[in-house]
C-alpha cells in the first residue's frame, strides 16, 4: 500500500469515524455536554502531555550530563509528543490513543515494537545506518 494511499485513508476514515462518534454521543449528551466533553479531554490531555515530556526532557538532560546516550527516552519524547498532538486534536478516537500513549507500560510495548521493527528492518539491508560523512 501506497504513502499516499495510506495518508489518503488517514485524512478521510479517521475524521469520518470521529464524527460519527462525535454525533453519536451528541444525540446521548446533547450539544454542550459533548463540546465539553471534548474540551476537557483536550485540556487535560495537553495538560499531561506538557508534564510528562518535562519529566522526560529532565531525564535525558540527567543522561546525557552522565554520558549516556538517553535512546529509549527519545523515543518517549517523540511518543509523548505524538499523543501531545492527538489529544488536542478534537474527537474522541484521537484522545483515547493519545491517552493510551501517555500511558507508560503501553509506550513501553510501542518502544519495543518500534525496536523489534527497525532491527528487522536493519537486519533485512532496507534501512542501512552510516557514520560520518556522507
Amino acid at each position: 500500500m501506497s504513502l499516499v494511499f495510506r495518508l489518503f485513508l488517514l485524512f478521510t476514515i479517521v475524521p469520518l469515524v470521529e464524527l460519527v462518534i462525535l454525533l453519536k454521543i451528541n444525540s446521548w449528551l446533547g450539544f454542550g455536554a459533548t463540546l465539553l466533553l471534548v474540551l476537557g479531554t483536550g485540556a487535560l490531555g495537553a495538560a499531561l502531555a506538557k508534564y510528562q515530556g518535562w519529566v522526560t526532557w529532565n531525564r535525558i538532560r540527567q543522561d546525557l550530563s552522565m554520558g549516556i546516550v538517553p535512546s529509549g527516552r527519545l523515543i518517549d519524547g517523540v511518543l509523548i509528543l505524538i499523543a501531545g498532538i492527538l489529544l488536542i486534536t478534537p474527537g474522541l478516537l484521537t484522545d483515547t490513543c493519545g491517552f493510551a500513549l501517555l500511558i507508560p507500560p503501553v509506550r513501553d510495548r510501542i518502544k519495543r515494537s518500534i525496536r523489534d521493527w527497525l532491527q528487522r528492518k536493519v537486519a533485512s539491508g532496507e534501512y542501512r545506518i552510516h557514520f560520518g560523512p556522507f
